[in-house]
């Protein structure tokens, strides 16, 4: 399975998480529950997803704050579509705190945009994770 795939998998679970407003205690059975629904076998993608869990909720004040500073004026995190507000944790996670190259991230999180929001979330995400990288200073050689 390519990082894309990998990432498509990720965004699906974290989503589902995000639907379902999944407790921290409940969260590994309903991982274990979305993996095993959607036949994933492989422990690199299984592992990649849990981290990719893990690593934004024990970082999830952080990453909203990085969301909320970014918007526009006058707009408000709670306004964000479920699908856009879990592409920017994913982003903001692999980008800040996994140190992906940013290019890449935002490349293929525009694409699940494309693919998942409206017509306005592949703008809306690149415009947000474009005043992410200039506040935390982040380079291509990150």
């Amino acid at each position: 399975m390519t990082r894309t795939e990998t990432r498509q998998i990720a965004f699906e679970l974290l989503y589902s998480l995000e639907i379902q407003k999944t407790e921290a205690s409940e969260q590994e059975e309903q991982i274990n529950l979305f993996l095993e629904g959607q036949d994933i076998q492989d422990k690199k993608v299984k592992d990649y997803a849990i981290d990719m869990i893990n690593g934004i909720e024990e970082n999830k004040e952080e990453i909203q704050s990085l969301i909320s500073q970014n918007l526009k004026e006058k707009w408000d995190i709670t306004r964000i579509s479920k699908i856009n507000i879990t592409l920017l944790k994913l982003a903001i996670y692999e980008i800040v705190y996994k140190k992906l190259p940013y290019k890449v991230v935002v490349n293929e999180v525009v694409e699940l945009a494309k693919k998942y929001g409206d017509d306005n979330s592949p703008s809306f995400i690149n415009g947000v994770l474009a005043n992410v990288i200039k506040q935390c200073n982040i380079t291509e050689e990150q």
